[in-house]
């Protein structure tokens, strides 16, 4: 995990797409989540009651990002995770927005919005709770 108070736009992905590339890519809404940093409505996304074992993916370009095994139902609204795959696969950033500081969690290989990180699960092993979008991610089932 890398903290980064920096702007997203001006650090260095491995992913480096134009604004148009990622238009053309992405459906308005996940255009809007992912490149704009937008939230969705809680309770709405298809990935919050995923309970098969795979892992969840970015959105955007497709890296693996949290282990289904790390994820736990937190009654936010939102799919919640503890840990990430590994500790380079997400970033954080300091979200000053709405007149309150947060932990925004971008992708490492995109700088893609994904949700923001909160230190309120109690209940985890980590006591970390990676609040995400579920139109941010993906999911890949795992093959027996």
């Amino acid at each position: 995990m890398t903290t980064d108070s920096t702007n997203r736009e001006t650090t260095e992905y491995e992913v480096q797409k134009s604004d148009a590339e990622w238009r053309q890519e992405l459906d308005p809404t996940r255009y809007s989540i992912l490149r704009e940093a937008a939230t969705e409505r809680p309770w709405s996304g298809a990935l919050l009651d995923e309970k098969r074992a795979g892992v969840y993916t970015c959105g955007a370009c497709g890296a693996e990002l949290f282990p289904s095994g790390t994820k736990f139902d937190s009654g936010s609204g939102w799919p919640s995770f503890y840990a990430a795959v590994n500790p380079d696969a997400v970033r954080l950033i300091t979200d000053s927005s709405l007149g309150m500081v947060r932990t925004e969690v971008v992708c490492a290989t995109c700088g893609s919005h994904l949700g923001h990180l909160f230190d309120d699960a109690y209940q985890t092993p980590t006591g970390d709770r990676y609040c995400m979008n579920s139109l941010s991610l993906d999911f890949k089932e795992e093959q027996n």
